[in-house]
């Protein structure tokens, strides 16, 4: 798509495709020239980057991608509540993924002669402790916007725990009310969760192998293998060995730096564009600057400099996101609100003086 020299745009995707070719296959029908260069970068690895990832990219052919900011459309952003739109979001920072294998070896034996020592119950007991465990409250640039924003929002007493939470240091009492909310709780802290584990070999023997996978997601700032130290320490157990797990399930006991970056500042033509398309389509409804609880490859593109915002304009409501579960689902009519969002979000953002 040629356009009039200025900064580029990226729009990087490995799933989500069709928002950012069908917008721009119809720009080009249409003949629009936008006022700077628009990249779409299509990838196979989601997140990852052993081959033709964004991180891959990057490494290999920065040179293809390199852009002013990037535009990540893999998020839902629009939130309602029994099909009302309650907020749109924009995405200016994001927490990093990182995996971890928790094992506990025994010598086993007949399970009619149990011993002191199970790996089982070592394992148990050091999830239990990782269960009742949790990581510091911490803010940032974008999530403080969000919350400033936020409280005015919403009402009553957590309209007024979302404005004792800015204080310096922030109000712990109310940290912890809002920390009983699934997503305050991923806003306001580092997160790691047990999500798989296996133990035992058959039904009349002692366990001689018990593992569990631990999810953790990182505030901004924050490296794997300080988050590792910490799982260690909450296990308090020299017989639970803490291991790193790579995006292709390697193990091991080397941790690999990750891309550590401050949450870049919102750029006000990439927010104004969002609100103006957003009180058209959902009037009333307040635009508010956020941190994504999960990851994307926008960790990668923020790393090497680019700044990078997630806007989708996809609507799904609170009480059914589905995301990453075997019905994982959206339904048709925000589909295609969302490829409609999308056009003219691009469109007024690189319409320049046309």
């Amino acid at each position: 798509m040629s356009s009039k020299p200025a900064a580029k745009i990226g729009l990087p995707t490995h799933s989500n495709s069709s928002k950012r070719m069908a917008t721009l296959i119809k720009m080009k029908q249409e003949g629009f020239v936008p006022d700077r260069d628009i990249i779409l970068t299509l990838t196979a690895d989601e997140e990852g980057g052993q081959s033709n990832g964004v991180n891959w990219l990057l490494r290999n052919h920065r040179d293809l991608i390199d852009a002013e900011f990037v535009l990540n459309p893999d998020e839902l952003t629009v939130w309602t509540e029994h099909g009302k739109a309650m907020v749109v979001e924009v995405e200016a920072a994001e927490k990093t993924y990182s995996d971890y294998q928790l094992v506990v070896t025994d010598a086993g034996g007949h399970s009619s002669l149990p011993t002191p020592r199970n790996a089982i119950y070592q394992l148990a007991n050091g999830l239990a402790r990782l269960q009742h465990y949790k990581f510091p409250v911490e803010l940032n640039d974008v999530t403080r916007a969000y919350y400033e924003r936020m409280a005015k929002v919403e009402t009553g007493q957590r309209s007024a725990d979302m404005k004792a939470i800015l204080r310096n240091p922030p109000d712990p009492a109310a940290a912890a009310r809002l920390s009983q909310d699934v997503n305050d709780n991923a806003m306001l802290h580092t997160t790691c969760v047990a999500t798989r584990v296996n133990a035992g070999h058959a039904n009349n023997a002692l366990p001689q192998r018990a593992e569990a996978i631990v999810n953790c997601r990182l505030l901004p700032d924050h490296t794997k293998q300080e988050t590792r130290g910490t799982l260690v320490r909450i296990m308090n157990d020299p017989a639970v060995a803490v291991r790193y797990m790579s995006d292709v399930f390697e193990v091991s006991d080397t941790v690999p730096g990750n891309p550590v970056f401050a949450p870049q500042a919102l750029r006000q033509d990439v927010l104004g564009a969002v609100e103006k398309i957003a009180g058209d389509m959902w009037p009333g409804t307040p635009v508010i600057p956020t941190m994504a609880r999960g990851a994307s490859d926008g960790t990668y593109t923020s790393a090497a400099g680019m700044p990078t915002y997630e806007v989708a304009g996809v609507a799904v409501d609170r009480n059914d996101d589905r995301e990453h579960g075997r019905d994982e689902r959206v339904g048709v009519e925000s589909f295609y609100r969302g490829l409609d969002f999308y056009y003219r979000f691009l469109k007024v953002l690189t319409a320049g003086q046309q």
